[in-house]
């Protein structure tokens, strides 16, 4: 069994960052790729970004450019830089895991964080 315990979510103003960080325990080959989706109110729930652990990336095409993922293998931690926010990336954020990169892009498999809030506001 994984656990995905989320930090680092927040209220921040339109063009500020913010970093999501996301740690991980449990077997590890459960996590071989992770990454972040996010839920909006009324909206359903979309892959922002997701990472493997050699480093392999992948992104929405919403956020390309303006957020990074990265992952401490050593640590079993990933992260997600987010910069130029703006009032459309307000949602709660998930951390996700899974066996390989297209369970974990899957909203019906692999291991989820509690979530944690970004409000982008002025």
């Amino acid at each position: 069994q994984v656990q995905l315990v989320e930090s680092g979510g927040g209220l921040v103003q339109p063009g500020g960052s913010l970093r999501l960080s996301c740690a991980a325990s449990g077997s590890s080959s459960s996590f071989n790729a992770m990454g972040w989706f996010r839920q909006a109110p009324g909206k359903q729930r979309e892959l922002v970004a997701g990472i493997t652990r050699i480093g392999t990336t992948a992104y929405a095409d919403s956020v390309k450019g303006r957020f990074a993922i990265s992952r401490d293998n050593a640590k079993n931690t990933v992260y997600l830089q987010m910069n130029s926010l703006k009032p459309e990336d307000t949602a709660v954020y998930y951390c996700k895991a899974g066996l390989t990169m297209t369970i974990m892009r899957k909203t019906d498999s692999g291991s989820w964080g509690q979530g944690t809030q970004v409000t982008v506001s002025s």
